[in-house]
């Protein structure tokens, strides 16, 4: 295996851990207080509204020509890249909320708590909310495992590291019984915003026609440096903070407010 292909894996891998951990916790909150038959038939839903769409997207994303794919993977994961590594920039920096399964379980078991009485077949509201969860999450996780995939002609090797994530967390989450709170899951979110970065840019601008040197050797520069850069942005924006209004949590500055952070 070459080491692009390693860097893909992994990629997949690690962004597929973190969405399957995000689902397994709204399944559980919803599955715990409402109804787990509903829960269950709100997964499964979602699981075959996901198969019909990669069926439908898969094919017409690997037609496309080797140098537009390239292009328009390397856009869109750049974009997608961006928007997870600013968000994990500003929670090192403590600007914004640390991600925490446990409070999100809270709220999510809180909520279906207070959404009405149960009715005796089928529960809606459980049903829709499992749905709705495992949909949204299992978007990400075929948008990255088509992106990586096709971009490579490797569609079986990052379905096979996205299919590792979800069954490893599935099957820990169901052993515990509980959100997997001790994943680190912020840590995971800086390293796959760095890794679908990097390779947006390598993609990107291979398929715009340019020669990088060292061809996938530059990716061992490329990740390095934007790692590099995204610690660097974290630690000068926790400098700027405000000593007097900052609060240590975990060993990350944060606003006890909230006022004078980004909302998660």
């Amino acid at each position: 295996m070459s080491g692009v292909e390693i860097g893909l894996a992994l990629s997949v891998f690690l962004a597929c851990t973190v969405e399957a951990v995000e689902a397994l916790t709204i399944v559980l909150a919803v599955g715990t207080t409402r109804s787990w038959s509903s829960a269950m038939s709100g997964v499964g839903a979602a699981v075959l509204a996901l198969a019909v769409i990669v069926a439908a997207l898969g094919p017409a994303i690997t037609a496309l020509p080797i140098d537009v794919l390239r292009v328009v993977i390397g856009g869109l994961l750049l974009i997608f890249g961006l928007q997870w590594l600013r968000k994990a920039i500003l929670r090192s920096a403590g600007l914004k909320a640390k991600h925490d399964e446990l409070q999100i379980y809270e709220d999510e078991a809180a909520a279906a708590r207070t959404a009405g009485t149960k009715d005796s077949g089928l529960d809606g509201y459980a049903f829709t909310i499992a749905f709705k969860g495992v949909l949204l999450e299992g978007l990400e996780v075929a948008f990255i495992v088509l992106t990586f995939g096709a971009n490579q002609h490797r569609i079986a090797l990052a379905a096979a590291a996205a299919g590792i994530a979800v069954l490893l967390v599935t099957a820990v989450g169901v052993a515990a019984r509980a959100p997997l709170a001790k994943v680190p899951e912020n840590t995971m979110k800086f390293a796959v915003g760095v890794m679908l970065s990097s390779f947006g840019m390598f993609w990107g601008a291979e398929g715009a026609g340019a020669s990088w040197p060292g061809g996938d050797a530059a990716l061992l520069a490329i990740i390095p440096g934007v790692l590099v850069l995204g610690v660097a942005m974290a630690r000068i924006s926790s400098l700027e903070l405000d000593p007097a209004s900052a609060k240590q949590v975990d060993g990350t500055p944060s606003d006890p407010t909230g006022q004078g952070m980004i909302s998660a």
